[in-house]
């Protein structure tokens, strides 16, 4: 594959752009070189093809005049004045403060959605069967958690071993 500035100089030699000691170099290239000898005729068989197609388009002004609109435009949006509109401080501001708002108003919602009800105590409940079973039952509903503490060995297994020996 030939290089992209390789195919440009072969489209400029075609064109008839190039000085003449350019153009005769690259004719010599053109002679040794299969693939950018390939690449010409292909450039000039689509020139040929697309000039039957081409049609002349009228303009309203004439033709110079036409190209000092264009080139005037060119100019206008080049110029180091044409730049973005300065953004007022205040819409400045709210693109900050949006966010942030946003942000604080889920976190807001978060603390009150997970706050615990601090009205009274916790519904927890104790229980114990026996007095001496040595088994305690532990039960917080706001926090789903049941525990039981058993104590071994109890007093009166306890008692009954010292008795066995």
């Amino acid at each position: 594959m030939i290089e992209y500035q390789k195919q440009l100089l072969v489209q400029s030699y075609l064109d008839g752009e190039l000085p003449q000691a350019q153009a005769h170099e690259v004719a010599e290239w053109l002679a040794r070189d299969n693939e950018a000898m390939g690449l010409l005729n292909e450039l000039r068989q689509t020139r040929a093809a697309v000039t039957g197609f081409e049609e002349a388009l009228p303009l309203p002004e004439s033709r110079e005049f036409y190209w000092s609109k264009i080139q005037r435009q060119i100019e206008r949006e080049e110029a180091p004045g044409a730049s973005a509109p300065r953004v007022p401080w205040h819409a400045r501001l709210r693109r900050f403060l949006v966010p942030v708002t946003g942000v604080a108003l889920a976190a807001l919602l978060f603390l009150v959605g997970n706050r615990e009800n601090s009205s009274g105590p916790p519904d927890t409940t104790t229980e114990t069967a026996l007095e001496d079973s040595g088994a305690f039952t532990y039960h917080d509903s706001s926090a789903g958690v049941t525990l039981v503490w058993l104590s071994y060995p109890a007093d009166e297994v306890a008692d009954n071993d010292d008795s066995l020996d």
